[in-house]
């Protein structure tokens, strides 16, 4: 039987102003193995005060279905390489079932530790 740590996946949001920028972004995450997938979620508009103004602008929400020990590397890249200068970096540690988590932990590689290859064939 798994434990519940096994099963836990974080899943991290992001916002971006551009489809364009959405993609490049969640491909750069999904290439440097911090993310098994990252979900785009375009036609999202977006109400919020900043440096004093109310603004309002269309967003594309990112998805990002990482591990909970990706947060801190995550972050880092958001923080290097995100648009905005002020990322926002939304994240919800979740239970998946155990195909799910396994397909996460077979796709996300941490800075350092070994890659967890998929599942032995039965």
């Amino acid at each position: 039987m798994e434990d519940s740590t096994s099963l836990e996946v974080l899943s991290v949001t992001t916002m971006v102003e551009t489809l364009a920028d959405a993609q490049a972004l969640a491909r750069e995450i999904v290439q440097r193995r911090l993310a098994a997938c990252v979900q785009l979620e375009p036609g999202l508009q977006s109400v919020y005060r900043w440096e004093g103004r109310i603004c309002e602008e269309p967003e594309v929400r990112l998805v990002i279905k990482t591990l909970p020990a990706a947060a801190g590397a995550l972050q880092a890249l958001l923080a290097e390489r995100h648009p905005y200068a002020m990322p926002q970096f939304l994240a919800c540690a979740m239970q998946a079932s155990a195909g799910y988590a396994q397909w996460v932990r077979s796709e996300v590689s941490l800075p350092g530790a070994p890659a967890v290859g998929p599942p032995a064939p039965s």
